[in-house]
Order: C-alpha cells, then structure tokens, then sequence
C-alpha cells in the first residue's frame, strides 16, 4: 500500500524492451536504501517490484499489461518519474490510501498560473465519472491530491508550491498522459451503493 504522498523523483537510465514485457532501470537515488527483490515501489502511481538492484539503480519488470494501461508504456530513457516506497506499519498516513493499480491514464487538457500555484484540468472518461467528486480524493501520477470542480467530461486540480518542486507535475503540458488512481474507500463506496441501487 501506498499513500501518495512522493518522497522523491528517480530518473529512468534504460529500458530494456523485450518480447512480452520490459525492464526498466531506474536511479532512485536516497530511496534505493535497504531496497531488496520483491520489495515494492510506486512509481509514478504504479505498484512496481523490485527485481534487481546496482548502487542507487534499481530494476522493475513491466509486463504488456501494465505498458498499455499506464504511462510506462510511452516512457523513454531520461524521463522523470515520481517514487514512493511502500507503507510500513507505523507510517505517518498524510495523503490516502492507494494500492499502485491505475484505473485509467487521462489528458492534461489545460495548464494555467494561479498565484504561486498552478490550476490543471484533466480530461474524465466514462470509467471515471462516478468515482471523481469535487472534493473526493485521487491520484495523478501517484500524487495525492483534492479533486476541485467538476466538470461533464474533465475535472480540476489544483496545486501548490510545495507539491509542484517534489513532484514531477509541472514537467507535463497541454496534451501530456497521467496515471489515475481513485483511493480504495472511494472505489468501494461507489461500488456498494452502484450495487444497491441495481438491485432495487
């Protein structure tokens, strides 16, 4: 599990693309520390497993599933991606609770200055409309945030300084693809009451 508060940013080295999956290596820097095989990282939103590891450069399997449902499949040597490592018992909780599997990717519609701050619209697909709410939580790219407005087919964010230096949201522009994960209680709620009101 995850919370989606970003402890740093890692740099992707290569990418190894193979038959039916790829290997990407990936400079975590500080964060690579007591890394062993199995262990999970979230990258860029996404629940990856360790699987090898050379100083501060650490190896992730991706399989055809998670490239053609998640950004890594556009992903090149040198981009930038967010990381997290996972939740340990006794871990300060300050964003939600997220597991590292992306429901949809979406577009960066509009990007606009606000203060000291920056307001980004993202494009809202039929799959994703009933679980974002203005107000609600959700993950872009493995970040926690608080949805703003809502609109029929986009929603809004908006960000703060702090949130813009740690993270690599203000790399995207207009047109850009981010990962989106709606938390766990918001996906259950939605769930039941979907549920509820069929049966009735």
């Amino acid at each position: 599990m995850f919370t989606g508060i970003v402890q740093g940013t890692g740099t992707i080295i290569s990418i190894d693309q193979k038959v039916t999956s790829s290997t990407f290596s990936i400079d975590l820097g500080e964060l690579s520390s007591n890394l062993i095989p199995g262990s999970s990282v979230s990258v860029d939103g996404i629940c990856m497993t360790v699987t090898s590891q050379k100083d501060s450069v650490v190896n992730f399997d991706a399989i055809q599933e998670t490239l053609s449902r998640t950004t890594l499949g556009q992903a090149v040597e040198g981009d930038m991606v967010n990381l997290e490592r996972a939740l340990k018992m006794g871990d300060e909780l300050g964003g939600h609770l997220l597991s590292g599997h992306i429901m949809s990717t979406s577009s960066i519609i509009s990007k606009k200055n606000n203060g000291e701050g920056i307001d980004i619209k993202i494009s809202l697909n039929e799959k994703l409309k009933s679980f974002v709410m203005e107000k609600g939580y959700i993950a872009i790219d493995g970040i926690s945030l608080t949805v703003g407005t809502v609109e029929n087919n986009s929603f809004n964010i908006h960000l703060i300084p702090e949130t813009l230096e740690r993270t690599t949201i203000n790399s995207k522009i207009e047109g850009s693809m981010v990962n989106i994960e709606i938390d766990s209680i918001t996906q259950a709620v939605v769930s039941t009451v979907s549920a509820i009101m069929k049966n009735q």
